[in-house]
């Protein structure tokens, strides 16, 4: 199954609602293109909703890392949400899961940016 990316914003928070499997080819370029393309556009808030995505490789890892990386130098965070037992035993296996904010719900993770910068 491809990956499917429905992007929300959300007082300044873009929403990337993931569904499908992120897997080396197709998929993980997508995704890495569209969160470059959010930071590019100098959008720093990032949510990403993984509770659509059940299955996630190695490469798939490697790109949230490398987003997450991505977000941070730009000032920015990604943080992950809803994530399928599946993934959530993956983040914590690989320990990638420290790399990582993780909430329950898009309103959490929204609501844990705080008020923008004035």
């Amino acid at each position: 199954m491809p990956l499917y990316l429905v992007e929300k914003l959300f007082d300044e928070v873009v929403v990337l609602d993931a569904r499908g499997r992120i897997t080396l080819g197709p998929e993980t370029e997508t995704l890495r293109q569209r969160v470059n393309a959010i930071i590019g556009a100098g959008r720093k808030r990032i949510v990403l909703e993984l509770g659509n995505v059940d299955y996630i490789d190695s490469a798939g890892l490697g790109v949230l890392a490398s987003s997450a990386a991505s977000a941070r130098r730009a000032g920015g965070e990604l943080k992950l949400v809803n994530l399928t037992k599946r993934v959530h035993d993956l983040m914590q296996i690989t320990r990638l899961s420290t790399l990582f904010q993780v909430y329950d719900t898009v309103e959490k993770a929204r609501l844990s940016f705080g008020p923008l910068p004035v």
